[in-house]
């Protein structure tokens, strides 16, 4: 299949212009285009374009224009390894020259107007993904009355790569977290413009899917986003495992600069000059066999997560935080897993397969087997994570929290590449976002309810701190312990409504084996 027609543009698309808006931002005046009950205004530089000497610093501030930018059209995706996120979304032109943002609005709305305000990170690993991906168009949820603001940051190499000379050059003696810079130059570029859109600083929603949520997550415990939000919307993504277990060395400023150096050296470039003169399109070719993704520094992230919300010191935040009945469905593709194989294909993925999850992840057969590690990969790539976020956060008492599980699969026919996926990873977002017109896909009226459901409780929420609003089904806070019962998380699925927490045993089984890993290594808890 063709992923360009899949989540077409065209099925996606707005009416035809009929008008034109003008709004004038620190930076100079915009004009966006006007369709039906939205204004939208694209292709926005919230920060100077990281090229040349910028490659590889902070994001800087995005400089004056004179007369009226157009801002009818997205600007390029950042560079990325060529695997777009969501599945089936087109390719788009790429740039180093990708800091840009894109706001949505109801039409005719007042600068004095004060809306809600939210702002989708996308996810894609940490290598792929942009704010422009036809499926984040904002225009449903503007109509709910808030302004939906998607954001661009760099990736891969680009985003995240630390290095010993970048560190040296640094005021702050650190490097890589590029990515997360630039998402915390948006949230300030959002905090000083909103208000010209009739948007509301002091009521900014942070929401985000898979690498998305991790970042919100981050963002979270980060010092430098502090105040920069007021609330948080998680879907399927958080940092909470070990980095001993994780990857060690690989999330530390050290050991991070070591592969920063195993990476100049592949590219041959010794120095930072000749690295900052290396083709954009080398470094993607260069980067697919490196990892790159947030580390523990001195700046952005001080402190793992985990000991930040154990100690209660994240910022104060209402959440909404959950995950997808069939994650694990788009991650164990077609891996061969055999019952005699199972326990190896652990073993490999967290050092050692601990006696204490056997009762969780055993088997007979190959097909059990498979089931198993389906079961295992969900739960540890995204159940576990997202599990003890919702916990640590109910329990510190620094917000509310109410949670869901999405279990709804997704009306994809054959041909499409959701298809036989079930609730899998990132199936929620098209319910999120009420766009169901994706071809490929054949959406019943059930489908379309729980598009307007979902929608209108992430709207709710980013308005309120809560979900709840008129004509919609009841859903109570997530509170563990509160009354000696189950906490209640929110079915979202063929059943909209609350039930009783279930299936945590596994995620408690993680739990003890991470935390008896925290008391062998309290090192892992911070930067030293």
């Amino acid at each position: 299949m063709d992923l360009r027609t899949c989540f077409g543009i065209a099925a996606l698309a707005l009416s035809p212009l009929v008008g034109m808006a003008n709004v004038r931002v620190a930076e100079g005046e915009l004009a966006g285009a006007t369709a039906g009950k939205v204004e939208s205004f694209k292709g926005v530089p919230f920060a100077a374009p990281p090229i040349g000497d910028l490659r590889w610093r902070a994001p800087q501030p995005a400089p004056a224009w004179h007369g009226v930018r157009d801002a009818t059209r997205f600007g390029p995706a950042c560079m990325q390894g060529g695997n777009p996120w969501p599945i089936g979304t087109p390719v788009e032109a790429q740039s180093e020259d990708c800091l840009h943002l894109n706001v949505w609005r109801p039409s005719g709305v007042a600068a004095t107007a004060r809306l809600p305000v939210m702002v989708w990170i996308p996810g894609g690993g940490w290598t792929d993904g942009s704010g422009s991906a036809p499926l984040y168009d904002g225009s449903r949820l503007a109509q709910r009355g808030v302004i939906v603001v998607t954001i661009n940051y760099r990736l891969g190499a680009f985003g995240f790569l630390a290095h010993e000379a970048l560190s040296q050059e640094s005021a702050q003696a650190t490097s890589g977290n590029f990515g997360l810079r630039d998402q915390v130059a948006a949230l300030r570029w959002v905090r000083d413009n909103i208000g010209a859109f009739g948007g509301d600083s002091a009521n900014v929603t942070i929401f985000g899917q898979s690498a998305g949520a991790m970042s919100a997550n981050l963002l979270s415990v980060s010092p430098p986003a502090r105040g920069l939000f007021r609330r948080v919307i998680g879907q399927s993504g958080a940092v909470f495992i070990p980095p001993a277990m994780a990857g060690g060395d690989a999330f530390c400023l050290k050991g991070a600069q070591a592969e920063g150096a195993r990476f100049a050296q592949a590219l041959n470039a010794p120095t930072l000059e000749s690295l900052r003169q290396v083709s954009a399109a080398a470094i993607v070719e260069a980067q697919r066999r490196f990892s790159f993704h947030f580390i523990l520094d001195n700046e952005m992230l001080p402190q793992e997560p985990w000991a930040v919300y154990a100690a209660g010191r994240q910022a104060p935040a209402d959440m909404l935080i959950g995950w997808n009945a069939d994650e694990s469905q788009l991650f164990i593709g077609d891996q061969l897993v055999t019952a005699a194989t199972l326990e190896k294909g652990i073993a490999e993925m967290i050092g050692e397969f601990p006696v204490s999850l056997r009762p969780w992840y055993h088997a007979t057969t190959d097909v059990e087997a498979r089931a198993a590690r389906a079961a295992f990969e969900g739960d540890l790539r995204m159940g576990y994570d997202t599990w003890t976020w919702m916990r640590l956060q109910a329990s510190t008492g620094r917000g509310r929290v109410f949670a869901y599980r999405f279990n709804q699969q997704p009306p994809a026919r054959p041909g499409s590449p959701w298809f036989g996926l079930g609730a899998a990873h990132g199936a929620e977002l098209p319910y999120v976002f009420d766009a169901l017109a994706i071809p490929g896909w054949a959406s019943s009226r059930p489908d379309q309810r729980l598009a307007h459901v979902m929608a209108d409780y992430w709207t709710h929420f980013a308005k309120t701190g809560d979900p709840n609003g008129a004509g919609l089904p009841n859903w109570p806070r997530y509170a563990p312990g509160a009354t000696g019962r189950p906490p209640q998380v929110m079915l979202l699925g063929p059943k909209i409504q609350p039930a009783p927490e279930a299936g945590t045993g596994p995620l408690q089984a993680m739990d003890d084996l991470f935390q008896a890993v925290r008391g062998k290594d309290a090192a892992s808890a911070s930067v030293r």
